[in-house]
């Protein structure tokens, strides 16, 4: 400690003695549960770190202190256009988590750690989007939201600032961009409707063709699918039914009709 400084300690004692009572109400300051007190004396750190929770003292004149708020805070990051890997343009916003884990170094390392942070999330959003195409930001958020967490808590972390979680809002694409997909999926889906279409088409002539095999095995089977169909016909009201004649039944006068 400097001669200066122990002369301003002393005066600030004295200062302190003859106002008394009243700068006791001035030099006693209260930090709450969630909250640090870091302390400077004449542009020094004090010794002890940060204070807190609870009472601490300050002299006048000589030292200053700036409270530090421990809870987790979360702040929106404005939406960004990126353009991304596959040269389109989108329009992406997130939220960001973040708590002060060491007070001292929130305060003497950056100047405003709450705004450096936001400044570095907007940035991060960009340079990291910037390197993936559009179909991976549409279906890999929660994969992009870790890489950008980890890149965030490493960079603020020689600010003291501990990134607990970041998520991605929401990706808006350009109209054109939106009526292209929404045709490139309505193709895509009369595409599937006509492929399943064909394979039905297929199954059921394999089921015709093993029928006729049947049939034209057996006889029999043929006269049975013959009286299936009159008992069908018949149980329809019509007023008119065409009874088909067998083949087998005129065959003989075919026969005779060709000698």
């Amino acid at each position: 400690m400097g001669l200066v400084e122990i002369m301003a300690t002393a005066c600030s004692f004295l200062l302190l003695i003859l106002t008394f009572p009243v700068s006791i109400f001035l030099v006693f300051k209260v930090v709450q549960e969630y909250e640090r007190a870091v302390i400077f004396r004449l542009g020094r750190l004090r010794s002890g770190g940060a204070r807190g929770p609870g009472i601490f003292f300050v002299l006048p004149c000589i030292d200053n202190y700036a409270k530090v708020d421990l809870r987790t805070v979360s702040f929106d990051v404005p939406p960004q256009e990126v353009l991304t890997k596959d040269s389109v343009t989108v329009n992406v916003d997130a939220v960001v988590y973040y708590r002060v884990e060491e007070p001292l170094k929130s305060i003497v390392q950056v100047s405003n750690y709450s705004h450096s942070t936001r400044l570095l999330a907007a940035t991060t959003l960009r340079n990291v989007l910037g390197t993936r195409n559009l179909s991976e930001i549409l279906s890999e958020r929660e994969n992009i939201s870790h890489t950008m967490q980890n890149v965030l808590d490493i960079a603020t972390e020689p600010w003291g600032v501990k990134v607990e979680r970041v998520e991605i809002k929401d990706v808006r694409l350009p109209v054109q961009m939106q009526r292209a997909m929404a045709a490139e999926a309505e193709a895509a889906r009369e595409a599937r409707a006509k492929v399943i279409a064909a394979e039905g088409e297929m199954k059921a002539s394999r089921a015709l063709k093993e029928a006729s095999d049947v049939i034209a095995e057996s006889p029999a089977a043929l006269q049975l699918r013959y009286l299936q169909t009159l008992n069908t016909i018949s149980a329809e009201k019509n007023s008119t039914i065409i009874f088909p004649l067998p083949m087998d039944i005129i065959q003989p006068f075919l026969q005779m009709a060709k000698k």
